[in-house]
């Protein structure tokens, strides 16, 4: 299958956007690229992200860059994907702008209007300094090494989320290192037990409604289809990536007794059929003989911590998008 890519350098002002419902791999992608998304240059001017999805015609990239520029905003980073004999259109802009001269309900509007033009199936913008963060909650059972990853990175604000709640089938003490950084937060710790006859999904759903998305940092019990269209909003996993060949308990010594060369960790969104929504990232790492068992799972561990902390930031800057029905476009 060909890719085509064309990547333009420009000086001028340009701008653009994209979100997703999902498509089919071949494409051609475009970028444009200038300074990062950074708007310590001037005061006056913040950053903002725009994504649209919709029938491909001619004039949507020039539309959508004509709307910023109108407002005195100025296009920093563009991508574009259009899948190869796909009538279907994708983009990713970042912009910076004077709030003053451009309100932030002005800019919805002006993007709305022309979502209806191109009859958009999605058209989504963003502005990080203005629009609340994402409210989160997180979902774990035994293992905590995702868990304690994610607060670290909350807490030095490189997680751009509110953690609402944490909520696990499996209790911990009140003076763990976890339990006394959570209660230092103000963050609830709900520790509900289930059972093969009962996953206290009605209790969690209480839980997380107020949330935009959930994050499961090592759950171990599977959710239910009703658990996922009664929550209706996106639910992200972190698994080891020793599936499918060592399954069922104590994977990685499986692994490790059989000898792999490659371990990774797979980030996706959660479907009703097991491990297999579409993915948002992926990593690998090489081990060797020289790899004790200790050093295999901390790899292993430490893959995965980085996998998700990626894909939860990619998800929350709108560069992850829906395309067809087992796959994502990653901007």
């Amino acid at each position: 299958m060909m890719m085509m890519t064309r990547r333009v350098s420009t000086t001028s002002s340009l701008s653009a956007t994209a979100f997703g419902s999902f498509m089919k791999w071949s494409f051609k992608s475009s970028h444009f690229h200038g300074e990062s998304l950074d708007s310590s240059a001037s005061p006056l001017l913040i950053p903002g992200v725009h994504v649209f999805h919709c029938p491909d015609v001619v004039g949507i990239v020039a539309k959508l860059s004509d709307c910023i520029a109108a407002k005195g905003g100025n296009i920093l980073g563009y991508d574009v994907f259009v899948p190869e004999n796909k009538n279907v259109f994708y983009s990713r802009s970042e912009f910076i702008f004077d709030p003053v001269k451009w309100p932030r309900s002005q800019m919805s509007e002006d993007f709305e209007t022309i979502a209806r033009k191109f009859n958009a199936m999605s058209s989504v913008v963003r502005v990080p300094s203005l629009d609340p963060k994402y409210k989160i909650a997180l979902l774990l059972s035994k293992q905590d090494h995702c868990l304690v990853e994610m607060l670290h990175k909350w807490q030095d604000g490189k997680l751009p989320v509110d953690i609402t709640c944490v909520i696990s089938n499996h209790e911990r003490a009140p003076n763990t290192h976890i339990m006394r950084f959570l209660q230092r937060h103000g963050i609830s710790y709900h520790y509900l037990p289930t059972t093969d006859q009962n996953k206290i999904e009605e209790e969690i759903l209480d839980l997380v409604k107020d949330t935009d998305f959930i994050v499961l940092a090592r759950y171990m019990q599977v959710l239910s289809g009703n658990f996922l269209k009664g929550y209706g909003k996106d639910v992200i996993n972190i698994h080891h990536g020793l599936l499918p060949s060592f399954k069922g308990r104590s994977p990685a010594k499986q692994a490790f007794d059989a000898g792999v060369k490659l371990i990774g960790a797979t980030t996706h969104f959660v479907t009703e059929e097991l491990d297999s929504g579409p993915i948002i990232e992926q990593m690998v790492e090489r081990v060797s003989h020289r790899d004790n068992l200790r050093s295999f799972v901390q790899k292993s561990e430490d893959l995965e911590k980085k996998c998700l902390m990626k894909a939860i930031k990619s998800y929350c800057e709108l560069r992850v998008l829906p395309y067809g029905a087992h796959k994502t476009v990653v901007f």
